[in-house]
């Protein structure tokens, strides 16, 4: 983290030594026949590149070379790919995206290209060449469906093996090629907002709060409402003389509502609120499976044995005092007990912290085990 880490790319051999993959080839196109599964396959025809989406009930022999198969989210679809997935939290779970498995062909890749966001290439089976740089010529190649590297000058040649590992930091440009059959390359990617992107958020949670405070309805980021002022006076203008010009904005108004913006609060309980509800923004292949009966009653008696786990699904965040999971903000503060599920994903039951946890806190937990957010394990 303090040489590589957003700097240069680092090639670690043997990063995962023994590595087995945590889904076959088989397992993978499987997902990709699903329609709640994100895929793409990516050829090469005559010489020009080809792209389409799934779900695909049908994909090219492993024989045929040239082809490559993207799943994307696979984290979302398959405990072990979860699993692998906390490998690499090492990283705020604020920049930890997903995982994708690619499998190609002989020859198979998506052809020379940058991406905006920092990635580990995990191989997981098979061999590919990757050839990869820090140039600072980015120009793509035009009227294609694919972000194909117009002038690609790459520094390093390798080939990775089974549990080999690069890291590659965004716009470091790279070109990653099957060699042999039966190559899987699983990409464990971050997410890397643009300044607008988190500037215009910033906004939209601090226009929620004003309505909000006022009783209005606030918007995914007004609820609860945060300390703040509210914005209830009346405008008024004793004193406007009458005009010639009904029809141009009065001085008065235009700066009364810049005047406003003085009193709305831009603070870190509102980008905290901001960022802890859209980072944990399910995405929209995420379905929750709430289960058909409940083990327990966490509000009335709390278990002395058994864990309760996040559901791979689920996504939690805390600052402060503020927690959020799954695009919400929690109306419970984030008791030690609710930050250590978080930061391990699963909580014991008879661990000490759960004795201090508070009925509202309890009341939620159940919430989140009736909604399949949560789950509760005997072993």
């Amino acid at each position: 983290m303090r040489r590589y880490w957003q700097r240069k790319p680092l090639l670690i051999r043997q990063a995962i030594p023994n590595f087995k993959p945590p889904l076959s080839i088989a397992q993978v196109k499987k997902l990709a026949r699903r329609d709640d599964v994100e895929s793409r396959l990516i050829w090469r025809e005559e010489g020009a590149w080809q792209m389409e989406n799934g779900p695909f009930a049908r994909l090219p022999k492993a024989t045929v070379p040239d082809w490559t198969l993207l799943v994307q989210s696979v984290d979302l679809h398959d405990d072990a790919a979860m699993a692998l997935m906390q490998l690499f939290r090492f990283i705020p779970d604020a920049r930890l995206d997903d995982i994708m498995i690619s499998v190609a062909s002989d020859g198979g890749g998506v052809g020379p290209h940058f991406d905006s966001y920092d990635v580990f290439l995990l191989q997981a089976a098979g061999r590919r060449r990757w050839r990869y740089g820090r140039q600072k010529d980015l120009s793509l190649q035009p009227d294609l469906p694919l972000k194909i590297l117009q002038n690609f000058e790459p520094e390093h040649d390798v080939v990775l093996e089974p549990g080999d590992m690069l890291y590659l930091p965004p716009q470091a440009a790279h070109d990653g090629v099957a060699v042999g059959g039966d190559c899987m390359t699983i990409s464990i990617g971050f997410r890397a907002p643009t300044q607008a992107i988190l500037a215009r958020g910033l906004l939209e949670a601090a226009a929620d709060q004003v309505m909000a405070r006022v009783g209005l309805l606030g918007g995914p980021y007004g609820e609860p409402p945060l300390p703040g002022p509210r914005l209830e006076a009346l405008y008024r203008d004793p004193g406007q003389p009458a005009v010639e010009t009904p029809a141009a904005l009065p001085d008065s108004l235009v700066q009364a509502t810049l005047d406003t913006l003085a009193k709305v609060r831009f603070d870190d309980a509102v980008a905290a609120r901001f960022l802890g509800c859209w980072l944990t923004e399910p995405s929209n292949l995420s379905v929750f499976e709430p289960p058909a009966e409940l083990a327990v009653d966490l509000a009335l008696e709390w278990p002395e044995r058994g864990y309760l786990q996040l559901d791979r699904r689920s996504r939690m965040l805390y600052r402060g005092k503020q927690l959020f999971i799954n695009g919400e903000a929690a109306h419970v503060p984030a008791e030690p007990a609710l930050r250590a599920l978080a930061d391990a994903r699963k909580l014991a039951c008879n661990d000490p912290r759960c004795r201090k946890l508070s009925d509202d806190a309890r009341e939620t937990l159940m919430d989140w085990l009736d909604s399949g957010w949560l789950h509760y394990r005997e072993a």
